[in-house]
Parts: structure tokens; sequence; C-alpha cells
């Protein structure tokens, strides 16, 4: 066994040992505890019982029958409280009246009347107008039917006459003591489990460097001429072979695996066409109009890659940034102006209004580009599903520390099977008027751009036709105007 093994076990024995002694205080401890909370609740039950005693004592003389009926319905009662796990069915608490001589007069249970109490210590600090408690079997040898006792002196014209004694079985508290322990030794077993196992994991993972440092001393006993330079450059290689290791592990090499993937399945139905269209260009006699059309189509599905590759590279390094490098406030209505106009060029052709609701102005803190970019997304996409001659409505809604800006359409909204795929990369729903598909990028590209300025998006069915898209972003104040 190397030394580091002894070392790592020996850290590992020493904080087990550790725990161990703490579980053992812990665990001593425990009944000290709940025999403490138990005698201050007898004190009081003893004192209260003391001034009632007293209220119906007068010229020396003690009268303590009025409790017996009161006990006498006290363990005749029956109820059901749950505490702590276990069920209480019934009173357990004797109380016990002496006089000043030390002699029982009453008894709740009616075993111990006459009596001499004089001796025990708890009767006799009371009479002397001290405090004192007791614990003590009522089977001799039986420590399981021991009892603990408080006593509280019993006065009449400012002079003791004589103690009420309260006691209460230790088999009733020890129930609680021996869950606790079991709740304890769990918990401290688990805990020890748990650093056990953290440190065996920790150990691995840090017996690669002090393996790597443990290889550069071998490798320098074993030169006969120590080289600095050419140790250097073995520093240098394995370090860099390390942080390759590092990138290709914080880049992600199996989203980007699956995001090639991915890419090559949407391009293969363009190249295939395109492919197709070139070898019938290929055919001798093809009548003009044919080949124009074949042309077209070439060009068309050419397009539709170009655009593909760079909406995913716009996306790709979107996805790349943690946080937007530059951020300034922006105001957003005369950006939703300026997009909303920019649209109903766009949807002059088809008819289509394009309009901004009436509001209030907001202002948000991020990247004006971005935040252009992702709401001509939702425009466009909302031109795209609308029908001819359609409205779509631009609002500025402000809420409570955010902002909402809404682009509603009166498209067919969002089928039910695609509900939850809308944000999906490289999903697209046929366009009604030309039922073709876009990239299924411009979604996914408005959930990045929402979530870098800390907000989201969302898109949903209108109550009354067609889909509203919501970017939700937090909003700040107008900033002083200079």
């Amino acid at each position: 066994m190397s030394r580091r093994t002894i070392v790592f076990v020996g850290i590992l024995l020493a904080y087990a040992l550790g725990v161990g002694l703490l579980m053992y205080r812990l665990l001593a401890d425990i009944d000290p505890r709940y025999r403490e909370s138990a005698e201050e609740s007898l004190v009081e039950t003893a004192h209260l019982l003391a001034a009632t005693v007293e209220q119906h004592s007068s010229e020396g003389r003690i009268d303590a029958e009025q409790l017996r009926p009161v006990f006498r319905s006290l363990y005749a009662r029956s109820f059901s409280a749950r505490i702590f796990g276990f069920e209480k069915t019934g009173v357990e608490m004797q109380a016990l009246v002496i006089g000043r001589d030390g002699i029982v007069l009453f008894d709740s249970i009616g075993q111990r009347e006459g009596e001499d109490f004089s001796q025990w210590r708890d009767v006799r600090a009371a009479l002397q107008g001290d405090y004192r408690a007791r614990t003590t079997p009522k089977i001799p040898g039986d420590e399981l039917s021991s009892v603990m006792y408080v006593s509280a002196p019993v006065r009449s014209g400012g002079e003791i006459v004589g103690v009420v004694s309260v006691g209460k079985p230790v088999q009733g508290l020890n129930q609680f003591v021996a869950a606790a322990r079991r709740k304890t030794m769990v918990v401290g077993a688990t805990s020890v489990a748990a650093v056990l196992l953290l440190a065996v994991i920790l150990s691995l993972w840090l017996v690669r460097p002090f393996g790597l440092l443990a290889d550069y001393v071998r490798y320098v006993r074993s030169q006969r001429s120590f080289s600095l330079p050419r140790l250097g450059r073995r520093a240098l290689g394995t370090l860099g072979a390390a942080y390759d290791e590092m990138r290709d592990a914080l880049a992600g090499r199996n989203y980007v695996a699956d995001y090639v993937q991915t890419l090559t399945h949407e391009i293969k139905s363009p190249l295939s066409a395109i492919r197709g269209a070139a070898e019938l260009l290929h055919e001798p006699g093809m009548p003009a109009a044919d080949r124009q059309r074949f042309t077209a189509n070439i060009e068309r599905e050419t397009q539709r890659i170009q655009e593909l590759v760079d909406r995913m590279m716009e996306l790709a390094a979107l996805e790349s940034q943690r946080r937007l490098p530059k951020v300034e406030p922006v105001a957003l209505r005369p950006l939703l102006a300026e997009l909303v106009a920019s649209a109903q060029a766009s949807g002059a052709a088809r008819s289509i209004r394009v309009e901004l609701a009436p509001g209030a102005p907001a202002w948000v803190e991020g990247e004006a580009f971005l935040l252009r970019r992702a709401i001509g997304n939702l425009l466009a996409n909302a031109l795209d599903f609308s029908p001819e001659g359609g409205p779509v409505l631009v609002e500025l809604l402000a809420r409570s520390r955010g902002v909402d800006i809404v682009v509603r359409d009166q498209g067919p909204g969002i089928p039910e099977y695609a509900d939850a795929r809308v944000f999906e990369k490289f999903y697209s729903l046929a366009r009604p008027h030309s039922n073709k598909k876009s990239t299924g990028l411009g979604l996914p590209f408005v959930k990045e751009i929402a979530e870098l300025h800390h907000g989201r998006v969302t898109l949903r069915n209108g109550e009354g036709g067609g889909a509203v898209a919501t970017l939700s972003l937090p909003a700040i104040e107008a900033p002083p105007t200079a």
C-alpha cells in the first residue's frame, strides 16, 4: 500500500472516529434533555395542584379530598393523541398530598396513603422551602418501573403545612428517547456514508493531477542530463492535451455531433432536388420552358440551403454566448413602430394590415439589434400564417416589473400535434398560402435572444382564432434625457 493511500485511509478513519465520538455525545445527551423537559412540566403541574389545595386548606389543616373526584374523572377519560408517531390514550401522571409530618394524606391512585414519605429528598426539601427532584423505581431493582417525582410546598398562613408531589413514569419518556436515538443514528450513518463517498470521488478526481506530477518526477530522475527546455516542451504538450480535452468537454462534443447530424438531415432534401434537376438538364432536346423551370428549381433549393446554413451559424453563435457583450437602454415603442412599418410593406402584396396598438412607452436593457431580429422573426411568422387581407396586431403591454410584446394574427393557429414542438430546431409548419416550410430556426433564434435578455417567449393559440406570440422582458425605468 502506497503512502498516499495510507494517508488517505488515515484521514477517512480520523473523520469516522470524530463523527463516532460526536454521535456518542449526542446520543448520551438525548435522555437527560428529555428528562429536563419533562421535569419542567411536572414543576408547573405540582405548583398548580399546590395552589388548588391551598384554596381548601385553613388553620394549618390540609383538605385534599376535593382532588379525589377530579383524578377519578381524569383517569376515566379516554382520548387519542398522536405525538411524534406515538399514540397516547390515557393519563399516567400520579399526584400525592403529604402533610407536614411526611405522612401521605392523598394518593391519586390510592396506593400510598398513610405511608411515611418524610425521608424522600424531594419531600424533605419542599417542607424546608427548597427544591429537589428524584427518580425512584416502583419495583426495587427494576429501572423500567422508575417514576420521576417533583414536589411543591403547600402554604397556609405564611407557613408550609404540607407538600404536593407529582410523579410521571419514566417509561413514557423512554419511547421518545429511543425514537430520537434511532433518528440521530440514521442521520449520522447517512452523513458518514455520504462524506466517505464524496471523499472517494474527490480522491479519484484528484489522483490524475498527482499522478501527472509523479510521472514528471520519474521522468526527471530517468534523464542522465537534466534538460529544462525538453522538460518544458513535454509539460506544455501534456497541458495542451489536457486543455483540448477540457475544451471538448465544455463545448459539448455530443451537442455538436447532434447539430451536424440534424443539419445533414435537413440538407438532404434540397440536395436531392438539385441533383435530380441537374440530371434532367443534361437530357438532349429538353424544351426551353422545362429547362427554365428546372434551373429555377436549382436556384430556389440552393437559396434554401444558403439560408439554412446562415441561420444555423447565427443560432450557433448566439447559443455560445453566456451573456450579452454590451447592453444599453432600449426604447421599445419606437423600435416596434419601425418594425411594424417594415412589416406593412412586406404584407402589402397580400393586403395584410399590420398595426401597432396605442399604449404607454416602455424601456428594457439589452441589445437593440438582437431585439429587432427577435421581434422581426415574430412578425415574419405572423405574416406567413395570416390569410390574405387579414390583420396583424402588435401590442406593448406593461406588467409588474416587466413588459410583454404581443404579436397576434388571424391565421389557422397551431395544430395540437405541433404545440409542444414549435421551438424545436428545424421544426416548421407549412405556410397556408404557399405550402412551403421555413428553415425551422426562427423561433429557436427568438428563444435564445429572449433568454440572453433574461426573458422568455411563448406561442399559443388565441381565444378568437389565430396565434399569439408573446416576448416577455424585464423592464427598466426610462433613462434621463440629456
